[in-house]
């Protein structure tokens, strides 16, 4: 997301939220945060047909999801520190699912020795189930210039 948008979001002005980045600098690394090149800024101001970017004299910083959380984190506003408390929230209910999903990998190892290879079909299928899916299709978003 761009720091503009995210700025909108958080209830704060970008020039204040890129300060925060810039004091917190060792928290964004290139994974999370990056800027437009100028190609891309042209680029995506061509895509939404407008005349101008509103003025901004700095190359527009971009963050990924895990820089989205992190932003929650170093921002001041009651908002991120909502928003803050509910990604931590969300961790927490990622873990119990993951746990829950172990859990029953186990189950499922015990049944398959105790019944062995009359129902080998049935615990083949399941695990493919439980497997995490790979996903179809063109990504979207912007890549990382190496």
């Amino acid at each position: 997301m761009l720091d503009k948008d995210l700025a909108d979001l958080y209830g704060v002005k970008t020039r204040v939220l890129n300060q925060a980045v810039t004091r917190n600098l060792k928290r964004f690394p290139n994974d999370f945060m990056f800027s437009l090149t100028r190609q891309e800024v042209t680029n995506l101001k061509s895509r939404f047909v407008t005349s101008s970017w509103g003025g901004t004299r700095k190359l527009p910083r971009v963050f990924t999801e895990q820089g989205v959380a992190m932003l929650s984190s170093v921002l001041k506003s009651e908002r991120s520190i909502l928003v803050n408390i509910e990604i931590m929230r969300t961790f927490v209910i990622l873990r119990r699912m993951l746990a829950g999903h172990e859990e029953l990998a186990r189950k499922l190892a015990a049944l398959e020795k105790k019944y062995d290879s009359q129902f080998k079909v049935v615990f083949d299928a399941i695990r493919e189930l439980m497997a995490p899916q790979k996903r179809k299709g063109k990504l979207i978003g912007f890549e990382r210039q190496k």
